[in-house]
């Protein structure tokens, strides 16, 4: 009796073990691209933070919007 349960206990070990095996690991090289596209930056114009997403560049500078980016760096 002993000696089947320990037959038992193995083979649910096994099937634990090539389920584990099969199934697709999460990606984790995407997380740190999805984090860049979070990133705030700020308006070389008027100092307001946003998303990097949505950030106008002129000159190698970041700006909020067309018009601040027409204006360049402001005079903080």
């Amino acid at each position: 009796m002993g000696k089947l349960l320990v037959l038992i206990a193995l083979i649910l070990v096994g099937v634990w073990l090539v389920r584990r095996a099969w199934r697709p690991s999460a990606p984790q090289a995407d997380a740190p691209s999805e984090k860049k596209s979070d990133e705030l930056v700020r308006c070389a114009q008027c100092a307001v933070l946003l998303p990097r997403a949505e950030a106008r560049m002129a000159g190698g500078v970041l700006y909020c919007s067309e018009e601040h980016a027409r204006l360049g760096p402001g005079a903080r």
